[in-house]
């Protein structure tokens, strides 16, 4: 099957690539990584880039894409592109101007997914989408109250078309799935290989998820990676997929996500890795209110 029409179709009618090439890196190396592995993820059938203004990379994801159409590889509307709002402008007056400063980086008309981070207003986000400058809006790190509460809101325009968090076998976000599934809300995987252990942000205590000797038996049985059995576990259940890459040999090597498949057997063993392991705790955020991650789920 031909990578770039693996897609999901959105609430609202849009189409989501299903594997995306995710541009986080440590400060450091965020741009100089960005400017280097965009491009060539492109160029080997990445579709859906995610980024975001607190990555501080924008500029250079943008060059690389601009790159892409130049040299005729994609046309704009073949690339999905994701980027998100930081809390330093969640005032709603805030949200337009900080929308329009990314576009302005990335050299894009409008964006395809516009995320807000934290669980907060989303009237801003919805009067975008009405300017053209979005063509979908979702959230971030969400849990099924916070959802709830946002799909009970009076005047409603536009619902959430998905909720990008952690997840991965040792996270698998279950029961949020299904909650997702059952609003039509996709569920975008963020840290789907575990993590890149920045220290900042992730529990090095940890296990290292790509060492699991169930991955790596199903791995072996399949002769692909670990990585790979990991990400094709979230496209099969229907999980959008978001996958990093600072080697093109891996970068490369995610795209073989699409020639083959797990049996029933697989899935299940994965299912039996869950044990609730959240590499990114956002310890900051603890005792704010709408901290997300005191729910279980």
């Amino acid at each position: 099957m031909d990578p770039t029409r693996q897609k999901v179709k959105l609430n609202d009618g849009h189409f989501i690539p299903v594997l995306g090439f995710g541009t986080y890196a440590p400060e450091e190396v965020a741009k100089k990584e960005a400017l280097e592995f965009t491009p060539f993820a492109i160029e080997v059938g990445f579709r859906h880039i995610d980024c975001a203004h607190f990555y501080q990379n924008e500029e250079q994801v943008g060059q690389a894409i601009q790159r892409k159409i130049a040299d005729g590889t994609v046309k704009r509307e073949d690339i999905f592109c994701t980027s998100k709002l930081w809390c330093t402008s969640f005032r709603p007056e805030l949200v337009r101007p900080a929308l329009e400063r990314s576009l302005k980086k990335l050299q894009l008309d409008y964006v395809d997914l516009y995320i807000i981070h934290f669980p907060l207003a989303l009237k801003a986000l919805e009067k975008c989408k009405d300017a053209g400058l979005t063509k979908s809006i979702g959230v971030s790190n969400f849990n099924h109250k916070q959802l709830e509460k946002i799909l009970n809101k009076p005047g409603l325009k536009y619902k959430p078309v998905c909720n990008q968090v952690e997840c991965h076998p040792y996270l698998n976000q279950g029961k949020l799935l299904d909650f997702c599934k059952s609003h039509e809300i996709v569920l975008v995987a963020y840290a789907a290989l575990g993590s890149q252990r920045v220290k900042e942000w992730v529990n090095p205590n940890h296990p290292v998820l790509l060492e699991d000797p169930v991955l790596s038996a199903i791995a072996q049985k399949h002769k692909k990676t670990a990585a790979l059995i990991a990400l094709r576990y979230q496209i099969q259940r229907g999980v959008v997929v978001l996958a990093k890459g600072n080697n093109k040999k891996w970068i490369k090597e995610n795209m073989q996500v699409f020639e083959f498949e797990l049996t029933p057997e697989d899935v299940k063993a994965i299912d039996g890795l869950n044990r609730n392991i959240r590499y990114y705790e956002f310890h900051l955020g603890v005792g704010q209110p709408g901290y997300p991650f005191s729910e279980e789920y």
